[in-house]
C-alpha cells in the first residue's frame, strides 16, 4: 500500500470583483494556489504564468530534491512575468502569490510566497503551517499587535513579499506526510471573511468536494469580498488515487470543456485562445439618409447631458464619502476625497487634523478650527519615526471615516516619536578671583632698631672707647632677622565633562510645542 491524494479545487469570482484572478491547479503530485494582483487583466496573467510553470512537475517523478525542483519552477514563473512586464510595461506592477505542494509518497515540499495559506488538519487540529508575508503579521511578530488585531487591522491586505519578476528568495520547507493528513491551501478571499475556527469545522466534512463547495459558500456568505479558491487533499493509504488533475479560476479557460489529461492539453489550457481571422466583406453602398429631425437630436442631447450630470452627482458622493490618512502641509490628516485633480479643482480636503499631548495620547480636531485651538500640537509628518513617513506622504488606503481614524490612532499609538526632553537654562561660569600673593613683611629700618644701652662709666684704669667701637670684652649687639613668604602655588587645572549629545528633532524625538 502507497500513500496517495484524493483531492478537489474550487474557485469563485467572489460578490464584488469583476473577474477572477486567482488560478488553482490540483493533480496526483502537484497542488498549486496563486492569487494575482495588479488590477485589469494583469492579475490573471501573473498567477496564470506561475501556474503554467509548475504544472510539468505534476507528470515527472519527483525524485528526491522536491525543494530544488520547486525553487527552479518558481524562478522559471518569476522570470515569465519579468518578460512580458518588459515586452508591455504597461503590466509593470502585476504579481502574484503562490502556496503549492509537491507530493512523493510520506514526503512532500511546500514552496510559499505571499498570503496565501496552507493549513493542515491531523487527529482532528487544524494548523496553519505557512506565514504571511504582510506588513500586520510582522506587527504581531515584533508584539506590536495581536493575532485577533491583525485580523481585523486596516492594512491587513499589505504584503511585502510576492512574484512580481522581481528577485525574490521564496519559502522553502519539507514536511512529512502521513495517512489521514487533510491539506488545505487558499487564497485570501477564505481566511479573511472566514474565521479559523469555523475553516476547521467545514474541513470535518469526510468528502473533499463537499468540504471544498462548503468552504466556498462560507466565504461568499462572509460578503465575498475577493476572489476566493479552495484546494482539499487527503493523505490516504491505497493503491491508486486520482489521475486526472483539476484547473480552476483564471486559469480554467472554458467550462464546457472537459478537464485536459495530458501534459500537452493542460500546457495549452494556461495559453489564452486565439480567434480565427474573420473575413469582411465590402459594405454595399448604402442610400443615402434624410437629416434626423430637430427634435431628435434634442432629446438625445438632452438625455446625454442628465446622465453626465448623474454621473457626477454619483462620483461626486462617492467621492466625499471617501476618507483617508495622508500628509496635508506637513500635517498628519484624515482627508476627504480622492487623490487628484479635475479640470483644475481638487478633489481632497482635510477634514481632520491630529493633536498630541505630552503622552502621545490623540485628539481630532476639526480642519477649520486649526487656528482656534491653540492647545493643539499638531501631529506632524516630522513627528513620525523615518519608517512610517513616505507611507504617510504617499497616502494610506481609503475608506470609510471610521477606518481613516483607526489608521490614523494607530499611527498615533505606534508611530510617534518620543517628546524631546527640555534643555536646562544655561548659565554663566564666572572665573575665581585670583587669591592675593601675601606681601613679603618689611624689614625693621635701622631707626627703629633699639638706641644701645649707655655706656658704662669710665674704668678706673681711665681708658676711653673709641666712637661708635666697642671696647675690648664687649659683645656686638645682634641683627634682626628678616622673613621671607614663598611664592603661591600656581592653580590646579579645571576639568569640565562634555555634554551628552543633544537631542534630534524629527530624528530621534520630536519637538514639543
Amino acid at each position: 500500500m502507497t500513500l496517495v491524494l484524493r483531492y478537489a479545487a474550487r474557485s469563485d469570482r467572489g460578490l464584488v470583483r469583476a473577474n477572477n484572478e486567482d488560478s488553482v491547479y490540483a493533480g496526483a503530485r502537484l497542488l498549486a494556489l496563486a492569487d494575482g494582483m495588479g488590477g485589469h487583466a494583469a492579475g490573471e496573467v501573473a498567477s496564470q504564468l506561475v501556474i503554467a510553470a509548475l504544472a510539468h512537475l505534476d507528470d515527472d517523478e519527483p525524485g528526491g530534491d522536491l525543494l530544488s525542483k520547486l525553487d527552479n519552477a518558481v524562478r522559471e514563473g518569476n522570470s515569465a512575468i519579468a518578460a512580458h512586464v518588459e515586452a508591455d510595461p504597461e503590466l509593470e506592477g502585476m504579481g502574484t502569490t503562490l502556496t503549492a505542494i509537491l507530493f512523493a509518497g510520506n514526503r512532500l515540499g511546500l514552496v510559499h510566497i505571499g498570503d496565501s495559506r496552507g493549513y493542515l488538519m491531523r487527529d482532528g487540529e487544524l494548523t496553519q503551517i505557512t506565514k504571511d508575508d504582510t506588513f500586520v503579521q510582522t506587527l504581531v511578530d515584533e508584539g506590536r499587535i495581536t493575532a485577533e488585531e491583525a485580523h481585523s487591522h486596516p492594512q491587513r491586505s499589505l504584503i511585502m513579499r510576492a512574484l512580481t519578476g522581481h528577485e525574490v528568495e521564496p519559502t522553502l520547507i519539507m514536511r512529512e506526510a502521513r495517512a489521514g493528513d487533510r491539506y488545505l491551501l487558499c487564497s485570501d478571499g477564505l481566511s479573511d471573511p472566514v474565521s479559523h475556527d469555523t475553516i476547521a469545522e467545514a474541513l470535518q466534512i469526510p468528502d473533499v468536494a463537499e468540504s471544498a463547495d462548503r468552504l466556498i459558500e462560507l466565504a461568499l456568505r462572509g460578503g465575498g469580498p475577493d476572489n476566493v479558491t479552495v484546494v482539499v487533499a487527503d493523505v490516504i493509504d491505497y493503491d491508486y488515487g486520482q489521475t486526472a488533475p483539476i484547473l480552476a479560476g483564471a486559469v480554467s479557460g472554458d467550462d464546457d470543456q472537459p478537464p485536459p489529461n495530458t501534459a500537452a492539453g493542460r500546457a495549452s489550457a494556461f495559453n489564452p485562445k486565439r480567434n480565427a481571422p474573420k473575413r469582411v466583406a465590402a459594405p454595399p453602398e448604402e442610400p443615402v439618409k434624410k437629416p434626423r429631425s430637430r427634435r431628435r437630436i434634442v432629446i438625445v442631447a438632452t438625455l446625454l447631458v442628465l446622465v453626465v450630470l448623474a454621473g457626477l452627482a454619483i462620483g461626486r458622493e462617492i467621492v466625499r464619502n471617501n476618507y483617508y490618512v495622508a500628509a496635508h502641509e506637513g500635517t498628519v490628516s484624515v482627508m476627504r476625497g480622492v487623490d487628484g485633480s479635475l479640470l483644475g479643482y481638487s478633489l481632497q480636503e482635510p477634514y481632520l487634523l491630529g493633536c498630541l499631548n505630552a503622552r502621545n495620547e490623540l485628539s481630532l480636531i476639526s480642519a477649520g478650527q486649526s487656528g482656534e485651538n491653540r492647545g493643539c500640537q499638531l501631529l506632524n509628518v516630522q513627528d513620525m519615526r523615518e519608517s512610517e513617513r513616505a507611507q504617510v506622504i504617499a497616502g494610506l488606503p481609503g475608506g470609510s471615516l471610521d477606518e481613516a481614524i483607526a489608521q490614523i490612532e494607530e499611527l498615533a499609538r505606534s508611530s510617534v516619536l518620543p517628546i524631546c526632553p527640555a534643555r536646562p537654562p544655561t548659565t554663566a561660569r564666572r572665573a575665581p578671583p585670583p587669591s592675593p600673593s601675601p606681601s613679603p613683611s618689611p624689614s625693621p629700618s635701622p631707626s627703629s632698631s633699639p638706641s644701645p644701652s649707655p655706656s658704662p662709666s669710665p674704668s678706673p684704669s681711665g681708658s676711653a672707647a673709641t666712637n661708635g667701637v666697642p671696647r675690648s670684652g664687649t659683645s656686638p649687639a645682634p641683627e634682626t632677622p628678616t622673613t621671607v613668604t614663598p611664592p603661591p602655588p600656581p592653580p590646579s587645572p579645571t576639568v569640565t565633562a562634555l555634554p551628552p549629545p543633544p537631542p534630534q528633532p524629527g530624528t530621534t524625538c520630536r519637538a514639543a510645542s
